[in-house]
C-alpha cells in the first residue's frame, strides 16, 4: 500500500471546494475521494520522500523570499520603465558553487530563484555542484553569490540536510 500525503490531500480537497464554490455534502465527499485518489496515485511518481531536519526554518525562509520577491518586482519595474537614471543595466550569467545536494532542497531553491523577478535558474552541474544563474541587473557578482548562499542556501541546508 502506497502512503497518502495527508497535507496534500487536505489542500487538494480544499481547492476542490473553493473551485466549485460549494460546501454541499456531495461536493465535500467528492473532493475528499478525489484528493485521496490523486495523492495515492501520485505517490508512484514520487519515489524519493523528503526528510525535513529543521522544518521551523522554513518560516523564516518564506518571509525572506516574500520580501525579496516584492523588492525584485520594484527593481525590475524600475528597469523596464527606464527609471534607473543614467546607470547602465548589465545582464549576465553567474556560476554559484553550492553545498546543497538534496534534490528537494534544490527544487525549492530553483523555485525561489525562478519566482524572483530578474533571476532565472539556467543550469545545475550536479557533479561540480555549480548553479548557473541569469541575472537581469548583474552589478556585483560577489554580492549575488553571497545573497544566494546566505539568504537561500543556508536555510535550505538546515531544512533538508543534517
Amino acid at each position: 500500500m502506497r502512503p497518502v500525503a495527508p497535507v496534500l490531500a487536505v489542500v487538494l480537497a480544499v481547492m476542490w471546494l473553493l473551485l466549485n464554490d460549494s460546501v454541499a455534502p456531495g461536493q465535500v465527499l467528492l473532493g475528499i475521494v478525489l484528493a485521496l485518489a490523486l495523492t495515492w496515485w501520485g505517490a508512484k511518481l514520487r519515489p524519493l520522500r523528503p526528510h525535513l531536519y529543521r522544518p521551523h526554518l522554513a518560516i523564516g525562509l518564506l518571509v525572506v523570499v516574500f520580501i525579496d520577491i516584492v523588492r525584485s518586482n520594484f527593481a525590475v519595474g524600475r528597469i523596464i520603465l527606464g527609471l534607473v537614471r543614467d546607470r547602465h543595466v548589465r545582464s549576465g550569467f553567474l556560476d554559484i558553487p553550492l553545498e546543497l545536494h538534496d534534490p528537494h532542497g534544490l527544487a525549492v531553491l530553483a523555485t525561489i530563484i525562478t519566482s524572483t523577478p530578474g533571476t532565472v535558474w539556467v543550469d545545475m552541474d550536479a557533479k561540480q555542484r555549480r548553479l548557473t544563474l541569469h541575472v537581469l541587473d548583474l552589478r556585483d557578482e560577489a554580492e549575488w553569490i553571497r545573497t544566494i548562499k546566505e539568504r537561500y542556501e543556508r536555510p535550505l541546508l538546515g531544512i533538508f540536510q543534517p
